[in-house]
């Protein structure tokens, strides 16, 4: 037997380098809340801006691999993954809205501020139990998840794919934010809500709860990550991706499509409302412009640009993208749109397996 029959495949080297590659990253994450701590004259030093801005990328992270999921193994390419991931975000808001009681404005002890102020005199239905953590959480995931079932049941039983399911999602999104814009809906309007006091007895506005919820943001990543890489690894996942790659072919062989995708595109929708859970107390406010079919049509890119089917590609895209925002929005705000749009394009025509797939090339 020749040497060579002895080495690892490359395809088995690349998945255990992009694994460890998504190693480091989280470790390098970890010590970002333990260097904040660290003297403001040291080079070692993290600021808080990073801190903050680096929880919010996480976030988007969780984001973007809920739609690698999708997009990537089952093929369904959604761009409404913003609306679930704002759902969350609005649930985790309720539960933040409702524990700031006499401490608001108006000083009522149930009704939030923006209620005593369009002239609520009781609390909507809706937001009974909101003031439990559990009864929130528990919102976060079952919300996206009945309207990504729902929503998918309708259109995978009726075999709507591609383009026409892209449309269908984009214009959930946009019917939300229009909802969500109105002040009857008694979700804050254009206001959203904001002034958050705490969580978990903990005040927001303190370095130790921004470590918290930073943590928090990571351990949910790595457990989003772990729970993708277990279901595509499994029977399932490879019958998934067969159903992406020809779905006729899979239910002429007797399975049941639609079950697959409506498991794959609800488990989605769910880690995309934990995402938004997570980012709504980083950040302060959510309001309906989080339900804009652009955040979808972002997220889209970022798995583009990291590249889609390897999860850790998701990750990749979701920093680097929006890294680059960052720094561009400040050096030049009016640019980002255009790089962007570029940036999509250029991946479509020279890079249409993104960032790891140029890592796979260069390992062949």
């Amino acid at each position: 037997m020749s040497a060579t029959t002895l080495d690892t495949p490359a395809p088995s080297r690349i998945r255990l380098g992009l694994r460890a590659v998504m190693g480091v990253v989280v470790v390098v994450l970890a010590t970002f809340p333990l260097l904040n701590m660290l003297p403001q004259d040291s080079v070692f030093h993290v600021s808080d801006f990073l801190v903050s801005v680096s929880g919010k990328w996480i976030c988007y992270a969780i984001l973007a691999l809920s739609l690698d999921l999708a997009w990537g193994y089952a093929g369904i390419l959604s761009l409404g993954h913003g609306a679930f991931f704002a759902l969350g975000g609005y649930a985790m808001g309720m539960h933040l809205m409702r524990l700031i009681g006499p401490r608001g404005v108006y000083g009522h002890p149930v009704l939030p501020d923006f209620m005593v102020f369009l002239g609520y005199q009781q609390l909507p239905w809706y937001w009974l139990g909101f003031d439990h953590f559990a009864f929130a959480m528990l919102m976060v995931l079952l919300v996206p998840g009945m309207l990504a079932l729902v929503l998918g049941w309708l259109c995978f039983r009726s075999r709507i794919t591609g383009v026409y399911l892209s449309i269908i999602t984009q214009a959930m999104t946009y019917a939300l934010m229009l909802a969500f814009f109105r002040n009857d809906m008694g979700f804050g309007g254009n206001n959203g809500f904001t002034d958050f006091k705490e969580l978990l007895g903990m005040p927001l506005n303190t370095g130790a709860a921004r470590a918290s919820l930073f943590y928090a943001s990571l351990v949910s990543l790595v457990g989003c990550y772990l729970f993708c890489l277990w279901m595509t690894g499994t029977k399932y996942g490879r019958v998934l991706t067969a159903i992406r790659d020809a779905e006729n072919r899979v239910r002429f062989l007797g399975y049941d499509t639609t079950s697959h995708k409506l498991f794959a595109f609800v488990a989605s929708a769910m880690m995309a409302g934990l995402a938004g859970a997570l980012y709504v107390p980083q950040v302060g406010i959510i309001n309906p412009g989080e339900f804009s079919p652009g955040n979808s049509i972002e997220a889209v890119i970022w798995v583009a640009v990291g590249g889609r089917g390897t999860l850790v590609g998701a990750v990749i895209g979701a920093f680097s993208v929006n890294g680059l925002k960052t720094w561009l929005t400040s050096a030049a705000p009016d640019l980002w749109l255009f790089v962007l749009g570029g940036l999509f394009v250029a991946v479509t025509l020279f890079l249409p397996k993104g960032l790891v797939g140029l890592l796979k090339g260069r390992a062949k």
